[in-house]
C-alpha cells in the first residue's frame, strides 16, 4: 500500500523541485532550435555542464552599463557581454543552479533567519548580494535585474526600482520561496508571495500568472490532485492564459505544444500554459516531466522551476530520483526543518 503523503513531504518536495528544474534545464537553457540542443547535449535526464559554444546566444546583442559602481552586478562576468556564441551560464557546475534560484536560496535563507519579514531588508541583502563580487558564478543576469540597478544607481529607493511592465516567467522564481515558506497559512501565503513579487516584477500579466500558480501550488500541498488543482485553478480565472483546450492538447506530442502551439520563450502568457501543459501531462511522472521541459528549449529553466514546485508538490520527494536530490550542489532551505 502507498504512502500517504503529508504537507510536509509535499512542501519538500515542491522545494526540491524548484531547484531541480531550474539545475536540469540550466545546461540547455535559451535553445531555440531543438536539433542542435540534441546534438549538443543528446537526451537530458542527468545534470550536465554547460559548454561553448551556444548557437543561440544572444548574448552578443546584450548590454548592461551601469551609472556607478553601487550598480555593478556583472563584476568580471562583463567581459563576456557582446560576444557571440557564449554560454548565459558558461561558469557553472553540472547540478548549479542559476543566478535566479541562488537568489531563492538566499531569500530562503532569509525567511529562516528574520524573525519578521521586511521587504527592504531583503532588498538590502539582496542588492548586497548582487555587488559584492564571487557570490556567483553565472555570466547572466535577467532583465528585470539589470533594470532594477539601473535605478538603484540612479539613487531611486529600492522600494521602487522596479519595472511597472515585467512578464517573465522566471520573476516566479521569485515569489515562490515566500509561498512555499508560509503555505500552512495559505491566507497568508498567498498576499505575501503577490506583494513580494512587486519588489522585481510588476505588471497585471505577471500578476495574473502568479496567482494561478499560487493558487495550484496551495492547492496541491494540501492534498488536492494537481490536474484537479489546475483546473480548479484555471477555471475559476478570467485570465487568457488560464483559458485553453489543455486537455485536448494532451493528445499531441510535446514539440507540438511547446513551439508551435505555444512558443517556448519566456513571456507569461506563453510560457505558464506550457507549464501547466507538462503538469498536467505528467502529473504522474516527475521525472519524465522535467526532462521533456528540459528537451522543449526556450527558457526551460523559467518554466522548469515552476513545474518541478507542481510536480514536487504533487509527489513528494518520492517523485525525483536520488540523483537528481543528491546531485543538487546547492541542497534547499526546508522551510519547516
Amino acid at each position: 500500500m502507498k504512502r500517504q503523503l503529508s504537507f510536509h513531504d509535499r512542501l519538500d518536495g515542491a522545494i526540491y523541485g524548484m531547484f531541480i528544474g531550474d539545475a536540469l534545464a540550466m545546461p540547455v537553457h535559451w535553445y531555440y532550435d531543438t536539433e542542435a540542443l540534441c546534438r549538443d547535449y543528446g537526451q537530458v535526464h542527468d545534470y550536465l555542464a554547460p559548454k561553448n559554444p551556444h548557437p543561440d546566444s544572444i548574448l552578443w546583442r546584450s548590454s548592461y552599463t551601469p551609472p556607478n559602481s553601487k550598480a555593478d552586478i556583472l563584476h568580471d562576468q562583463a567581459q563576456y557581454w557582446g560576444r557571440r556564441g557564449i554560454h548565459y551560464h558558461q561558469f557553472l557546475d553540472a547540478g548549479e543552479n542559476t543566478l535566479n534560484l541562488k537568489l531563492a536560496h538566499e531569500l530562503f535563507d532569509f525567511l529562516q533567519q528574520e524573525p519578521e519579514y521586511s521587504a527592504e531588508k531583503w532588498l538590502n541583502r539582496l542588492i548586497d548580494f548582487l555587488i559584492t563580487p564571487g557570490t556567483h558564478n553565472d555570466t547572466y543576469v535577467e532583465e528585470y535585474l539589470r533594470h532594477f540597478f539601473i535605478n538603484y544607481g540612479h539613487g531611486v529607493h529600492p522600494l521602487a526600482c522596479c519595472r511597472t511592465d515585467e512578464h517573465h516567467i522566471g520573476g516566479l522564481s521569485q515569489m515562490l520561496p515566500v509561498l512555499l515558506h508560509y503555505a500552512d497559512e495559505p491566507e497568508r501565503a498567498c498576499p505575501a508571495a503577490l506583494d513580494h513579487l512587486k519588489l522585481t516584477h510588476r505588471g497585471s500579466i505577471m500578476e495574473t500568472g502568479a496567482e494561478i500558480t499560487a493558487n495550484i501550488l496551495i492547492g496541491t500541498l494540501k492534498g488536492e490532485p494537481l490536474p484537479e488543482a489546475i483546473h480548479r485553478s484555471c477555471s475559476k480565472s478570467a485570465s487568457g492564459i488560464a483559458r485553453h483546450n489543455y486537455k485536448h492538447l494532451l493528445d499531441f506530442p510535446d514539440d507540438t505544444v511547446i513551439r508551435r502551439h505555444f512558443s517556448s520563450a519566456c513571456y507569461m502568457d506563453q510560457s505558464l500554459p506550457a507549464t501547466i501543459y507538462l503538469a498536467l501531462k505528467y502529473s504522474e511522472d516527475p521525472e519524465q516531466g522535467l526532462i521533456a521541459n528540459t528537451m522543449a528549449g526556450g527558457d526551460n529553466v523559467g518554466r522548469g522551476t515552476v513545474l518541478g514546485a507542481f510536480l514536487g508538490a504533487a509527489k513528494g520527494m518520492e517523485g525525483f530520483p536520488e540523483r537528481w536530490i543528491s546531485g543538487l550542489k546547492t541542497k534547499p532551505t526546508l522551510s519547516h526543518h
